[in-house]
């Protein structure tokens, strides 16, 4: 299967499968945390995919951002806390939930003294919202400043000193509202997707313009669907094409099983969303799909345009050195070089960024957020 048509259809198709995924365990139960990463062998409780630190505190939140909307969230704080603490929002990846990568992130700031709030974009996971399953990158930028408006009324915690850790695909959100929220102080990413292009010009923009034509008409037709049903039909977010050059759309955002011809991205996301890994019911990768209808809003959504704003603050992009995003922090280290550092991780890739904690650069990430933050 040609790489990038697999790409925009994580689901990929094809072959019958060669093999089932790992069992998973039921929400609630015990499950070994980090599967085949060899991070977090304790056992982990209550539907999280890690272990919480000992000393490290984990309380269930909620807030309200600008559109009204509840977001759910956990708050991670040190067991010990004295006095004012640096604080960081945390969210990604695209279609994942505050219990598998984000919490983890959040578990491990914390430990390190952190304030971590760990939260569900808008419409996902136990955040609310009517639609389920629908993205909008300008709300998901919203839920960015609204979580910084959540942490820096809590007692402990230092609201000049408020921070912004991403991974994946929320990570173009957190670089845009860093542009236009100036209380953030500093910004860092892992394994940076920007939706928005990823939607609207496929991996390292393959789309030709007769295509991009055919995502848009698409997308415009499933509306009229949509409305006649009065539902919203599950689809692929990233839209492949056929061998006939036609749109081929998913009701999955991966397989129930990984077929025997799936791509290497393909594998590298099934072995965390869809094992015991990384599974979680909740998550939109681990079981369903988005809203057929979500590309539309990121086609007229272009992030990071104001990046500029920025400074003098600044970031810090983190991308493994073997990972098919890549060029997406590359290229924005090159648009704005003197506020934008970027840190390749030699043998990692995308989904390495996730939870392998010998390959995540927490140091490295820790002495980021202590400078700027400061």
């Amino acid at each position: 299967m040609e790489r990038r048509t697999a790409l925009g259809l994580l689901a990929g198709g094809g072959a019958a499968a060669a093999a089932s995924f790992t069992a998973l365990p039921a929400f609630g139960e015990e499950s070994s945390a980090a599967g085949a990463t060899g991070q977090g062998k304790a056992t982990a409780k209550g539907g999280y995919t890690f272990a919480l630190d000992r000393n490290v505190k984990r309380t269930t939140v909620r807030f309200t951002n600008r559109y009204g909307i509840t977001v759910a969230a956990d708050l991670y704080a040190p067991k010990n806390a004295r006095g004012k603490l640096p604080a960081l929002a945390v969210s990604g990846p695209f279609g994942a939930v505050k219990e598998q990568s984000s919490g983890l992130y959040a578990n491990e700031f914390a430990r390190r003294g952190y304030v971590a709030l760990a939260f569900d974009p808008s419409f996902t996971g136990e955040s609310g919202g009517t639609v389920r399953d629908v993205a909008s990158p300008d709300i998901y930028t919203e839920d960015f400043s609204a979580a910084v408006d959540f942490l820096g009324l809590q007692k402990i915690v230092d609201r000049e000193r408020i921070g912004v850790q991403a991974v994946c695909g929320l990570s173009g959100m957190a670089l845009t509202a860093a542009a236009a929220d100036s209380r953030i102080k500093a910004v860092a990413t892992a394994s940076m997707y920007d939706m928005s292009r990823s939607m609207s010009r496929g991996h390292e923009d393959f789309y030709t313009r007769e295509q991009r034509q055919k995502v848009v008409d698409y997308v415009s037709r499933q509306r009229w669907t949509d409305a006649e049903r009065g539902t919203f039909a599950p689809g692929s977010h990233e839209v492949p094409f056929d061998e006939n050059g036609d749109v081929a759309p998913s009701n999955r955002v991966l397989p129930k099983t990984l077929p025997a011809d799936a791509d290497p991205v393909t594998k590298i996301f099934f072995d965390y969303y869809r094992t015991e890994r990384g599974y979680h019911p909740r998550s939109i990768n681990s079981t369903t799909a988005w809203t057929a209808t979500t590309p539309m809003s990121f086609f007229a959504f272009r992030q990071m345009t104001n990046i500029d704003m920025l400074a003098p603050r600044k970031a810090l992009l983190v991308a493994g050195a073997d990972a098919h995003s890549l060029y997406y922090s590359q290229d924005v280290q090159k648009t704005a070089p003197e506020t934008v550092d970027l840190l390749v991780v030699p043998g990692a890739d995308h989904v390495d960024l996730y939870d392998r904690k010998d390959l995540i650069p927490f140091d490295t990430l820790d002495e980021f957020f202590t400078k700027n933050l400061a």
